[in-house]
């Protein structure tokens, strides 16, 4: 193992071994002209490496041989195959559907088309498939498909064979109500298995699902359902967090009354509550219970092109409403085949688990996990009930063997227990993190204290690509604080302010080449406008995604946070100008400004306001602001601290600047002050303490 790398000045072209950094890049930063010297110390050592019988037995190696065997190829790594993964990416495609046996029609041959481009979604034009025919191909087995399980203690477990009945039922209900090919059907659900047979049914109809979580207000489900005009919308008639039940029958007449598309809505009475204690029930229109549908025997499942819209999701709304993000039927399917089957080794004999609402995209990447035959369990309520040891304690009871949480739930973890876990974590293999950069210390925390041979995978990607673009890799050691690398075909960099790209240093992470998962578009977004703006304004032809990286020698990756002027409190990404219409409404504040800090291994909201003249901020007006944003839009939008300024920042051309706040207040160097139209408004923030 080397001790120093030595970069000199000039090309460096292909010199260094397949060892070395060059030999896993793309040409186009082979011949990057480093205009530097650097020095970096390599080598110190893995905090876990893999057995060589995990390495042999990873899904991933024999993906990996097979595609030697059968090209008369060898890679002498990882770093050697994912280089060719992203050069061939069109042929690890076509691989990939045999690999799994994906079940389509039509011809696979035909890979991008006429040619790739990222604005012309270019993948498999002469294949169809049905996304939940796939994710149902263990319809005849007794395994368990789903383990749900609430905070209550109570477990709900259903068999593959049970699943698809069940499918079959609540499909018959959506063909009845007239959803078809190209209906949107919406759920305002807790991530329950009524929640996975909702999208199952619409799914193979060809219907398009979206979904957001329960804990959003009115006016946020408005915001989403509002432009994607749901022909069904589902919910349940109220759900509990930390043992307080919320009913959600006033908000569901609401949002109907509201959106003129809904004909039909589907209650679930998830927790068995009287009629009568249900405040506006009987005021809902059109509507039909979930206990009382029973018909329907077999699933029909509908073929569509494989760019056929999936899911539309939700973007963060930094600039207005949230952009509407459509993903495709068979993009969707084979990113999330790559990312659990090869890269978090998923099989049929293993347990998964993430803790998730229906409103992240971590629910979707989730409930794909069917298509391995292995058992899917769900977590719907607080992880604090009746206490986060007991919490903790569900990788033994209900045995999971890939487990998926985020930094702010260790800190939380470590806080309240340290290393007090009491888990035996027998068949744990995998613990995965997303939400917010994992912090080194964290990756301590869990070695010394969960579990010392396990592999701790942080990933990182997003709601915009419904995958990664850096995660874990069974066949690869975990070095502190790092990602451990690309995903397959993922074909990232950082780019420096100049668009060039950068190693050892922070830069804009940004794709190079189009990829599978990547939104056939936005909805209604004519000539794909906004979606153009959104990722190809500022590099022509590669995906900017609004994030800061680190790329090291080895290819790891440290994530540092949003570049742009998205939040992301605990994963959930939230855009400021939801939390703007709500102050908006209080007569009191003049201005304001909302960003994300950093904070104890997760972001926290913090809300700057510029008040009327002569107006002080006191305790109550900040429960005020607090208790406004929170009702009509979700507790994660809710500031943790809110602060008096007397000046907000604006461009000279009259933007408001997140960013430069967000850099301020989390002791990052400002590099466009010249940009700024009121320097003098800076000086607050860089006073600020919470």
């Amino acid at each position: 193992m080397w001790k120093y790398l030595i970069i000199t000045r000039g090309k460096l072209g292909k010199t260094l071994t397949k060892k070395g950094i060059l030999g896993i890049m793309p040409p186009q930063l082979r011949d990057a002209d480093y205009s530097n010297v650097v020095e970096r110390e390599m080598g110190e050592a893995p905090l876990w490496t893999p057995s060589e019988d995990r390495v042999k037995n990873s899904q991933i190696l024999k993906f990996q041989k097979g595609i030697e065997s059968k090209f008369n190829l060898s890679f002498d790594d990882y770093l050697d195959f994912h280089k060719w993964s992203c050069e061939n990416n069109e042929l690890f495609y076509r691989e990939l559907l045999d690999f799994y046996e994906v079940k389509y029609e039509g011809n696979p041959d035909n890979v991008s088309g006429k040619g790739q481009a990222f604005l012309n979604y270019p993948w498999f034009p002469e294949l169809k498939l049905n996304f939940a025919e796939n994710l149902l191909r263990y319809k005849d087995s007794d395994q368990v498909a789903i383990n749900s399980v609430h905070e209550s203690g109570n477990l709900q477990k259903i068999t593959y064979k049970e699943l698809y009945k069940r499918v079959a039922i609540f499909q018959a209900h959506l063909k009845s109500v007239g959803v078809g090919k190209g209906d949107v059907v919406a759920c305002y659900m807790p991530n329950i298995a009524e929640t996975v047979i909702a999208m199952l049914a619409t799914s193979a109809l060809g219907g398009t699902f979206t979904s957001t979580s329960c804990d959003f207000g009115v006016q946020g489900v408005l915001d989403r359902f509002g432009q994607t005009k749901p022909k069904v919308l589902i919910s349940v008639t109220g759900y509990s967090y930390n043992t307080k039940f919320f009913d959600l029958t006033a908000k569901i007449k609401e949002v109907t009354e509201k959106i003129s598309s809904i004909e039909n809505v589907v209650l679930v009475n998830f927790l068995d509550r009287a009629d009568a204690e249900l405040a506006e029930l009987g005021a809902i229109k059109n509507l039909t219970r979930y206990e009382s549908l029973t018909n329907g025997d077999e699933v029909e499942f509908t073929n569509v092109a494989f760019n056929h819209p999936q899911y539309i999701m939700y973007s963060s709304g930094t600039t207005g409403k949230p952009k509407c993000i459509v993903h495709s039927v068979g993009g969707t399917l084979l990113q999330h085949i790559k990312e659990l089957g090869l890269h978090c080794d998923l099989t049929a004999e293993k347990n998964i688990m993430y803790f998730t609402t229906c409103g992240w995209m971590m629910w979707n990447w989730l409930v794909s996990s069917l298509y391995f035959g292995g058992t899917t369990v769900l977590y719907e309520g607080s992880p604090g009930c009746p206490s986060l040891g007991d919490f903790i304690k569900i990788i033994d009871r209900e045995d999971i063997h890939i487990y998926g949480t985020s930094p702010k739930f260790l800190k939380a973890l470590e806080d309240s227990l340290g290393s007090e876990l009491g888990i035996e974590g027998k068949n744990l293999e995998t613990v995965l993190s997303t939400g917010a950069p994992l912090l080194p210390e964290q990756f301590d925390y869990v070695y010394e204290n969960l579990k010392k041979d396990v592999l701790l995978g942080s990933i990182c990607g997003g709601t915009d690509i419904i995958g990664c673009f850096m995660l874990g890799n069974p066949s690869l050691p975990v070095y502190r604080g790092e990602i451990q690398g690309p995903g397959l075909a993922m074909d990232i960099a950082a780019f420096d302010e100049n668009g060039q790209p950068v190693f050892n240093r922070e830069g804009e992470l940004v794709c190079l080449k189009p990829f599978i998962s990547q939104p056939v578009g936005f909805h209604e977004d004519q000539g794909n406008k906004r979606f153009s703006s959104a990722y190809f304004e500022v590099y022509e032809n590669t995906w900017h995604h609004g994030d800061f990286i680190t790329l090291t020698d080895r290819k790891g990756v440290l994530v540092h946070g949003r570049s742009d002027a998205t939040l992301n409190p605990g994963g959930v990404r939230i855009g400021t100008a939801e939390i703007y219409r709500q102050t908006e409404k209080l007569d009191y504040i003049e201005d304001s400004v909302c960003v994300g800090e950093s904070f104890e291994g997760d972001v926290r909201v913090v809300l700057f306001v510029k008040l009327k003249e002569g107006i002080e901020l006191d305790a109550t007006k900040v429960k005020e602001i607090q208790t406004t944003i929170r009702k009509n839009t979700t507790p994660r939008h809710t500031p943790e601290v809110v602060k008096q300024v007397t000046g907000i920042p604006y461009t000279r051309s009259g933007k408001k600047m997140e960013l430069a706040v967000s850099r301020i207040i989390n002791g990052k160097k400002l590099t466009n002050i010249e940009a700024v139209s009121n320097p003098e408004s800076l000086i607050e923030y860089e006073n600020y303490q919470a």
